[in-house]
């Protein structure tokens, strides 16, 4: 693992500084659902075009669907540059991380031609349709049916903690298409239009008081069979191409407002003792958190090693966000500790450090459920990296409709 940037690495940062000083807003206020507002869409969506235009919007993908024609090492080095500058919401980051790469993999060519560069320029916005009210993590246990009707599907059942498709136009929707086989092998993976007579998506109100997530019900939606993707029954390959986009996607994030802010409230704040910093259990706390981002930062430079290598980045994602969430949560609580009754104030113009540890706290519960709980990431850790024994399943080669239902 190399942490220095090559000549050629080196080179490209500095470009890409440069361009972001020029080009980045220097200010975006901190709303709580940053999509609810129309500007606040309207400001994302212009800083996605000139991203796009200057060929900074996802850059390795081929200049022909939009993309910037680039290396990996190049998505990573903009990355990091672009986290230090107060950019607009990112409502593209699941329709690009991960559903528009699976249409690239898996779709048809007329796909391909129709989504991909609209998405890229930011004129389009996708969400991800796995998650159940029955299935809880296992996105394999989908009930939502897909029943053929000539050459059109009919599809019934409910999705849940889908986020951003209040917003969105599209969706990759994972139907069960027959159940009697296996779980896994009676799946299909279809696109869809959120905006299509028998769609019903309801916000569900979060405790941060804004509505990121949604439930979404489908009444005998009629759509075609073109808006397949992939074969009948192959849906869950399909469905994993779009998994693993997400674990690196979710695993890259950072850790909320970090051990930095802590250790500047903790200066800020004054106590019986004195300042609180001077507290020898917070300063071992603040030390762990250090020692956890300096391994997560590493951990990213391992990746970023292996891309540059033209290699593909192991399971280190998973690592990634089973930590990063995890340490949100823990500096969130601290730091609201250290506000004592300031904690309770929520309001950016009013609360210290403009309420970051506010968003952070009520974020953090949703980031351990979100591209997979900590228990599921865990049993990836154990079984790909750690080479333990894979947990037993007794269903594995079960008819899905025979499974147990609980009902």
């Amino acid at each position: 693992m190399d942490f220095n940037d090559t000549p050629e690495e080196a080179a490209y940062r500095k470009q890409v500084r440069a361009w972001l000083a020029e080009n980045a807003p220097k200010a975006v206020a901190r709303p709580d659902d940053p999509m609810e507002d129309s500007n606040d869409m309207q400001a994302s969506r212009a800083w996605q075009r000139k991203k796009a235009e200057a060929g900074y919007a996802c850059i390795t993908w081929p200049k022909e669907w939009g993309g910037g024609g680039g290396a990996s090492w190049q998505s990573v080095i903009f990355g990091q540059e672009e986290a230090k500058f107060p950019t607009p919401g990112n409502p593209f980051a699941i329709g690009l991380g991960m559903c528009v790469p699976t249409l690239m993999t898996a779709g048809n060519d007329a796909d391909k031609q129709r989504f991909v560069r609209p998405a890229v320029l930011g004129e389009e916005i996708w969400c991800q349709l796995f998650s159940e009210p029955s299935g809880g993590s296992d996105a394999a246990a989908a009930r939502t049916r897909a029943v053929r009707d000539g050459d059109d599907w009919v599809i019934n059942g409910q999705k849940v903690w889908t986020s951003g498709a209040h917003y969105s136009d599209f969706g990759l929707l994972l139907a069960r298409t027959d159940p009697d086989v296996p779980k896994h092998k009676g799946l299909t993976m279809f696109w869809i239009d959120m905006k299509a007579p028998g769609v019903e998506v309801r916000p569900i109100h979060q405790m941060s008081g804004a509505s990121n997530f949604n439930e979404v019900y489908f009444t005998d939606l009629r759509i075609k069979d073109s808006q397949r993707v992939g074969a009948v029954g192959e849906g869950w390959r399909v469905a994993l191409v779009t998994l693993m986009n997400e674990r690196l996607s979710v695993g890259g994030g950072g850790s909320g407002s970090g051990h930095a802010r802590v250790l500047k409230l903790a200066r800020d704040i004054a106590t019986l003792a004195g300042p609180a910093i001077k507290d020898s259990g917070l300063r071992e706390k603040i030390a762990d958190w250090f020692v956890q981002a300096e391994g997560l930062k590493y951990t990213t430079f391992r990746t970023m090693t292996a891309l540059s290598r033209g290699q593909t980045p192991g399971p280190e994602s998973s690592i990634g966000k089973v930590v990063s969430a995890s340490l949100m949560q823990d500096m969130a609580n601290t730091a609201l500790e250290l506000e004592d009754q300031y904690g309770i104030i929520n309001d950016p113009k009013l609360a210290p450090l403009s309420a970051a540890f506010q968003a952070s706290l009520m974020a953090a519960p949703g980031m351990r459920i979100a591209g997979g709980t900590d228990e599921i990431l865990r049993n990836i850790i154990a079984e790909r990296v750690l080479g333990l024994p894979q947990d037993i399943r007794l269903d594995k080669d079960v008819a899905f409709k025979d499974i147990p239902s609980g009902r």
